[in-house]
């Protein structure tokens, strides 16, 4: 039985409404008993209340948690499924969460519990991206990742919340294996998602976490598109990180979130593409490169969770902590609707 918790959230109901789509009939669980009943009341689905720290986890073998920040309800959640022996899956895009999760292999490996953080569009397309590109380039030793969209679909109140408390907890890379502290937008370049060269800035994409997992590259750098407003903000940060801390800033920051839509509207994801482009580089110059299409990221994010859910909750024959190419194999984002991939020439942008 699978348990989605975190529902009454927008990318939470995205994923229900999923769920029954594809015949599922998970239960569904939250902190907030009057709209977890609604959201029950209108699926007819089980439902089951309770706060992050004391989960009920009776007749569960999944527990699928998309209730965010993550760095406040993964650790309690997996402590309970370590002890119960239920499957932990997130969506999160957290670096700090996936080393965190990475960090407890050995316990999940006793306990028989699979730890796969990052089920959603952070990190499933570029995921499957850097092991496709691995897989073409076995000496790659540098990969480069970057994200992009058009359409205009925004964002939703918890994916901005997480953006918002960390925004003063500057950038990272990997280099040589490790994860290196950098400037926030500290590095900027020219990359064609396929609508010609648009200006990416490098962002602490749980990439820098996940893509060494699964490929065991050592130096990593991530990059997403911006408006260039945006990109200033994000630089301006680097030296405005005190007066992001103070409470009453915290606070400003958050109730501007609240006034603001839960997230885009269904017209608007349906108008809205996700890009992903990579490349890998050894020591030696030879270089692979590839780009991937997707939909919108809220849509993808729930396919690709239920259907990771569904074949965990089948079986995958693995214990311990894993990511989604590394579980699933580099192919598991093609499965989907609406994503192709396409493998460039060496050189042929950026």
């Amino acid at each position: 039985m699978i348990l989605i918790y975190g529902v009454t959230g927008y990318t939470g109901e995205l994923i229900v409404e999923e769920a029954q789509r594809r015949g599922l009939t998970p239960i569904l669980a939250g902190r907030d008993a009057a709209k977890v009943a609604a959201i029950g009341a209108r699926t007819g689905l089980a439902t089951r209340v309770f706060p992050v720290d004391a989960p009920d986890l009776s007749g569960v073998t999944v527990l699928l948690n998309v209730a965010g920040p993550f760095s406040r309800t993964a650790r309690p959640l997996v402590d309970a499924c370590l002890r119960a022996g239920v499957h932990y899956l997130d969506v999160t895009g957290e670096i700090a969460t996936f080393e965190g999760l990475a960090a407890r292999d050995a316990e999940a490996r006793a306990a028989g519990v699979l730890l796969l953080p990052g089920v959603g569009f952070d990190v499933v397309p570029s995921d499957c991206l850097a092991l496709h590109l691995k897989e073409r380039l076995p000496t790659a030793t540098h990969l480069r990742l970057a994200i992009g969209s058009s359409g205009g679909a925004g964002l939703s109140h918890g994916t901005v919340t997480t953006a918002a408390e960390n925004l003063d907890a500057g950038g990272a890379v990997r280099q040589g294996g490790r994860i290196v502290k950098v400037p926030t937008a500290y590095k900027t370049r020219q990359v064609d998602f396929g609508r010609g060269p648009r200006t990416v800035v490098s962002i602490p994409w749980g990439d820098v976490s996940t893509a060494w997992h699964t490929t065991h590259i050592p130096d990593i750098e991530v990059y997403a598109s911006f408006p260039p407003a945006a990109i200033r903000v994000m630089q301006a940060s680097n030296w405005l990180g005190p007066v992001l801390r103070m409470p009453a800033v915290k606070r400003m920051i958050q109730a501007r979130i609240d006034a603001a839509p839960a997230g885009p509207t269904p017209e608007q994801r349906e108008n809205s593409r996700a890009y992903v482009w990579g490349e890998v580089e050894d020591a030696e110059g030879r270089r692979a490169e590839a780009r991937l299409t997707c939909p919108e990221g809220y849509t993808l994010t729930a396919r690709t969770a239920v259907e990771a859910a569904r074949r965990v909750e089948e079986g995958v024959g693995r214990v311990g902590f894993g990511t989604p190419a590394g579980v699933f194999g580099a192919g598991f984002v093609l499965g989907f609707e609406g994503v192709s991939r396409e493998d460039l020439a060496p050189g042929t942008s950026a």
